[in-house]
């Protein structure tokens, strides 16, 4: 299966693109594969090859976990050979396209559209529009529906396909759930399916048939007169009227990349990734992480230091990162801390402990393992007064935040970052005020200290995003703000700093409003969506993500002569029995728990984590992790 013979290898790594293109791009190894760790394979040995995309720069790309995980358990099969592709920078997107260059893989180098699968990974709204780009540059049709039998099958993952109908029709598949449950099953059957000689619409009907699998083409949407969904339902004998999320239950039993490529230029995030967990018990209202990937379920701590073990042998690498949606709740974090310490310490590797609450215990840690002078602290209050944490469930009082400042200061650090939402529901001026009069508290609590134990002038940053309600959240019946709304809450917060004494120590800085309501519309739009896209996409938009190449006007335009009105998807609260794009999906936590989140957030009524009460959320149906435990 290996390729042993160095000629063989040799022609298999011609690039595809000449040495006079790799000289006039920016970064051109973004584009050469063949790093430490990656696999080649003899394609005459293999029976599918799939593309794996992640729709973004190389440097982000190459920091997604999720990517890893699917790379190294597609590669352990002989029989396929998975390889990587991400978005050309805008540099050589213009080269390819002046000069007919299809897109290749890292690996081969060998053209997407020769694949057997193009699999992409949808982890946010704004990068829609290079999937489009992928599809062009590959020079495949955009539109599932106009790709034919030579055409690689497109298939998409991650979070947003939980709301999938924005991008239904580009898609021949959405694999809805964690990736480690039904793939070599649906790899199998299109073995199966190949080797008979079957059409793809034959695959596709046999693919329906599979948990967790969703083939838009086999559902039809109909809308009443008012632009609301009247009726969503399947077409064809093969599709599933609910599609079930995929959760694997068991995670210290499946696989885990232990030898991870390591990029050749420094990526977004340089280190090796430890999953601890999946999922979180605390219930924010706004968090879409913290539904679906519910319920919580915890690695073995076992499997974890071998595997953190592999994995710095592996790689080199000098940065390790615990990943969770909250690392405080991993039940054996002392345990594991200890192992890494003593384990790091040996090999001169550095910890990153993200998600941690700011308690005795986590500063302790992070004293530990972090060098102070260079490292900031974050909390995440994400709402300025305790009756807008009430209202999103946060669980975190000023007297918590104010006590981990406190003993933070007193431990050394001198810099703390503050991360708050503008735009949540029942927000009130007072509370948008209260951003500004936690950050002064906050500084207080430094000057506290005698003046001869400071150092220096503490930095306070003060960050707000603002509110974009997400399907399978409480809020997603929620109305979201216009931009100039958004703009003058930052205005607000801004001068309501000013106005403190220690306004100095505290820096200010808000999201870009217009690509808040984009992605708004993105998050909870239905198929007419798709015609907005496509025509954004072929006016020039693209890198949504990045600030420098979002282009509002654009978005606005292609809406207006559409006809669409963008702010049908923002504006309105929904009625509570408004049937949603993403229904047809079970996510584990039913609908009738989400309206009642919402109609508790009104009241500003806090609903307890899963370790302290079950609330019926319905993930209990998985029969595993937190619902479980004792």
């Amino acid at each position: 299966m290996w390729i042993s013979n160095k000629n063989e290898r040799e022609n298999m790594r011609k690039l595809a693109l000449s040495d006079e293109i790799l000289l006039k791009i920016e970064k051109p190894a973004r584009y050469i594969g063949n790093e430490v760790n990656s696999v080649n394979k003899d394609i005459s040995k293999v029976d599918v090859r799939f593309a794996m995309c992640f729709p973004d720069v190389y440097e982000i790309g190459m920091s997604h976990l999720g990517i890893q995980i699917l790379y190294d358990m597609f590669n352990k099969r002989e029989d396929v050979w998975c390889e990587r592709v991400y978005s050309p920078w805008p540099d050589l997107d213009a080269v390819m396209r002046k000069e007919q260059i299809p897109l290749f893989a890292l690996e081969s180098q060998d053209p997407i559209k020769d694949f057997d699968f193009l699999g992409i990974t949808i982890q946010y709204e704004m990068c829609y529009t290079n999937i489009l780009q992928i599809l062009d540059l590959s020079q495949m049709p955009l539109r599932a529906k106009d790709r034919g039998e030579e055409y690689p099958i497109v298939i998409g993952g991650g979070p947003c396909t939980y709301n999938p109908e924005p991008l239904a029709e580009f898609f021949d598949v959405f694999y809805i759930g964690e990736g480690e449950t039904v793939f070599d099953e649906f790899l199998d059957a299109y073995k199966e399916y190949k080797k008979a000689g079957k059409s793809k619409k034959e695959f596709l009907e046999r693919a329906a048939e599979i948990p967790g699998i969703y083939v838009p083409a086999f559902y039809d949407a109909s809308y009443h007169e008012d632009g609301t969904l009247a009726s969503f339902a399947p077409n064809n004998a093969h599709a599933k009227k609910e599609i079930e999320k995929q959760v694997v239950m068991n995670l210290s039993d499946v696989c885990y990349p232990e030898k991870p490529i390591v990029p050749f230029i420094k990526a977004t995030q340089d280190r090796v990734t430890l999953e601890i967990q999946r999922g979180c018990i605390r219930g924010c209202r706004f968090c879409q992480a913290g539904m679906i990937y519910r319920p919580i379920r915890e690695r073995d701590a076992e499997f974890l230091k071998k595997t953190a073990r592999s994995m710095l042998e592996n790689t080199g690498h000098e940065e390790i990162s615990l990943s969770s949606l909250s690392s405080s709740d991993y039940s054996k974090l002392p345990e594991l801390i200890d192992y890494l310490i003593e384990e790091c310490s040996a090999r001169n590797v550095n910890i990153s402990l993200p998600s941690l609450r700011i308690d005795a215990f986590s500063l302790d840690v992070m004293s530990k393992v972090q060098d102070i002078k260079k490292s900031s602290l974050t909390f995440a209050p994400e709402a300025g007064t305790q009756r807008m944490r009430d209202v999103i469930n946060k669980g975190l009082t000023e007297e918590v935040i104010l006590n981990g400042a406190a003993e933070a200061f007193a431990g050394g650090w001198t810099r703390v970052k503050l991360y708050f939402m503008l735009g949540l529901p029942t927000e009130t001026e007072e509370d948008m005020k209260g951003i500004a009069h936690l950050a002064e508290e906050v500084a207080k609590k430094y000057y506290e200290i005698p003046k001869e134990q400071r150092r220096g002038r503490c930095q306070i940053v003060a960050s707000t995003s603002f509110f974009v309600p997400k399907p399978f959240t409480p809020f997603q019946w929620a109305p979201m703000c216009r931009k100039e709304e958004y703009l003058a809450k930052a205005k607000v917060v801004k001068d309501e700093i000013r106005a403190q004494l220690n306004q100095k120590s505290i820096k200010y800085n808000y999201h870009e409003a217009d690509v808040t309501v984009l992605e708004g519309i993105l998050a909870r739009g239905d198929r007419r969506i798709c015609d907005v896209l496509e025509k954004a996409y072929k006016n020039g938009a693209i890198f949504d993500a990045w600030s420098e190449y979002f282009r509002y006007d654009i978005w606005m335009k292609a809406f207006e002569e559409l006809g669409i009105d963008p702010e049908f998807y923002t504006l309105r609260e929904r009625p509570s029995d408004e049937l949603f794009p993403w229904d047809f999906i079970h996510a584990g936590v039913s609908k009738k728990f989400l309206r009642k989140e919402w109609e508790r957030a009104k009241e500003g009524v806090v609903t307890p984590n899963c370790r302290v009460k079950c609330s019926g959320c319905g993930a209990a149906s998985y029969k595993g992790g937190v619902c479980i435990e004792g």
